[in-house]
């Protein structure tokens, strides 16, 4: 355990004996850090939060604030951070609101300088958000996505995975998995084809999800007959499946968000 002697550590934190914390930094009571990770100058690790391994946090991060949120009346409550992720300057991660919740960051993301993720929200695993990316509370961005500079996410917002949202959008419905989405507001322009491409779906699969994407946002259809023209052109594969899954969950919400 490495921890510079102007750092304030509460001695009912729980800190991994490798932990690095830098000068000026603030851990309170009740935070558990995991080996082999690294807390920057003049971050406040604040209680509620739990992280887990090999996660590096830098200059003047916060993490664990109290929610944005009326509701919150100084409840026991959580911010989750998992293995591996970077967490750069000036982010903001807020626990949940509601006795017992979370909110909860995944595997091996990176969120840059200036992010927020408000109360509620869930991060998946191998997630970017580019610097200035603000996630209003309970949105769900699910695994590899990528979230571009200066974007705005509503809150109940659900991005799928394998996404690319522009920068500078504006996102207020969710957005289904392996869309490339851009626009204030945000609508999706193609499928994320480098994204899935990397991300192991044949080159049948890619050409079915073109199918699916002209079906649903190039054609007069409406989604119920979109979904049915989807299902006679393409295979039956995962992504498929997933997609058409997603879609017909939006409908359980309000204002285009299932979460809502």
């Amino acid at each position: 355990m490495s921890i510079h002697p102007t750092a304030v550590i509460h001695p009912e934190a729980e800190v991994a004996q490798d932990v690095i914390i830098h000068p000026y930094t603030i851990v309170e009571a009740g935070v558990r850090i995991g080996d082999g990770c690294e807390i920057g100058p003049n971050a406040v690790i604040r209680t509620g939060t739990r992280m887990g391994r090999n996660n590096r946090v830098t200059v003047g991060a916060v993490l664990g604030e109290h929610p944005q949120d009326l509701k919150f009346k100084g409840e026991e409550s959580y911010l989750d951070v998992g293995d591996g992720n970077l967490i750069r300057e000036y982010v903001t991660l807020h626990r949940a609101t509601g006795e017992g919740n979370s909110t909860v960051i995944g595997n091996e993301s990176m969120l840059m300088a200036y992010c927020h993720v408000g109360h509620n929200c869930s991060i998946g695993s191998n997630v970017m958000l580019a610097n200035c990316v603000q996630c209003g509370g309970h949105v769900v961005i699910e695994d590899f996505s990528v979230i571009g500079g200066l974007v705005g996410i509503h809150q109940f917002v659900r991005v799928g995975t394998m996404c690319m949202i522009a920068a500078g959008s504006g996102v207020r419905i969710d957005v289904p998995h392996y869309m490339l989405v851009e626009g204030r507001p945000a609508r999706p322009r193609n499928i994320n084809v480098v994204g899935v491409r990397r991300h192991g779906v044949s080159k049948e699969g890619i050409e079915d999800l073109r199918r699916a994407f002209k079906a649903l946002y190039r054609s007069e259809l409406n989604t119920s007959d979109a979904i049915e023209r989807i299902r006679a052109q393409t295979q039956p594969t995962a992504e498929i499946e997933n997609l058409i899954e997603f879609l017909e969950n939006i409908p359980k919400g309000e204002r285009g968000r299932q979460l809502d």
